[in-house]
């Protein structure tokens, strides 16, 4: 993957993101709508889109690359929980609820909400495939330790979210069908790939729709943000690169994880501060510059992976 080719598929779903911020100043996306048409892609486009990845001829080559990359993801995802509980201690950040934001941005990335489509437009179904070991590695970590940056220990209510988590379910279905070498009908292949080719452009238009509400001045205005989004946009993605070059795996295997590792803040940042009665506006702004910053970053990173 060349640098142009990776900055042009950025260009574009940004561009897909400007027609939500479109949306929204012209109203014609509410917040309702916004949150339902979420809940399509939650539950319905995505998992169509990881079962299409798995929809393929098995092959020992990949079944191997799929479980080295399993436990690359599991390293990165554990050395980043430990640089971010090191670098933002109660002595750099004194503000309790900002410090648990600034580690949770730092760890999770909006892989499957940004991340997936443009996977899925940079490198296409293969990069789906040898994507979801960092999907279910997230998802994961995402509902233990993120979760208990806001609410404590996990409990058994927390495991079955992350059992019932539709992307979850699609990954050990998918994931099963491979090894069976089992393909999907004719007709079921036909109806999902409609849903697979709604992934890139909904989830971009509620993106923008969400950046719309911010205004510039104040995502410029908070010194604090900045160190959670260099580590976020930059640390993180190169540490994946460090770890996955040890692994020896061909390129077209850990690249996909170095892409998503490379998105922006988790969109769980909000989400999980406004369910626990957080202040929402600092994760937001911290998600909103992140996003903004990544038209820059994630082809930087992708293309000196590809050197």
């Amino acid at each position: 993957m060349a640098f142009i080719t990776v900055l042009t598929q950025v260009l574009m779903v940004f561009a897909l993101m400007a027609v939500g911020v479109l949306s929204n100043r012209l109203h014609f996306l509410h917040d309702d709508a916004a949150r339902d048409i979420t809940k399509i892609l939650i539950y319905f486009v995505s998992p169509c889109v990881i079962l299409r990845a798995f929809d393929q001829p098995f092959s020992r080559a990949r079944a191997s690359g799929l479980l080295v990359s399993f436990g690359g993801v599991m390293a990165l995802f554990v050395l980043s929980i430990i640089a971010a509980r090191l670098i933002f201690r109660p002595r750099m950040i004194p503000d309790a609820d900002r410090r648990r934001v600034l580690e949770f941005g730092t760890v999770y990335s909006n892989a499957g909400f940004m991340g997936v489509p443009l996977l899925q437009a940079v490198m296409g179904a293969q990069g789906i495939f040898y994507g979801t070991p960092y999907l279910a590695v997230f998802n994961l970590f995402c509902w233990t330790h993120g979760s208990s940056l806001y609410e404590g220990k996990p409990d058994r209510k927390t495991a079955w979210k992350i059992l019932c988590n539709p992307n979850i379910i699609a990954i050990a279905a998918g994931l099963a069908m491979f090894l069976c070498a089992v393909r999907l009908p004719s007709l079921v292949s036909m109806g999902i790939g409609y849903l697979y080719n709604l992934n890139t452009p909904l989830s971009m238009i509620v993106i923008g729709n969400s950046l719309a509400r911010l205004h510039p001045r104040t995502l410029l205005a908070d010194r604090s943000i900045w160190p959670g989004v260099l580590m976020r946009n930059l640390s993180i993605p190169l540490a994946a690169f460090v770890v996955f070059r040890v692994t020896g795996l061909p390129r077209a295997v850990w690249m996909p994880t170095i892409l998503l590792s490379a998105c922006p803040v988790a969109g769980y940042c909000v989400l999980f501060a406004g369910v626990h009665g957080k202040d929402t506006a600092f994760p937001t702004r911290m998600m909103a510059l992140s996003t903004l910053l990544s038209v820059v970053t994630i082809p930087l990173v992708v293309g000196l992976a590809a050197l």
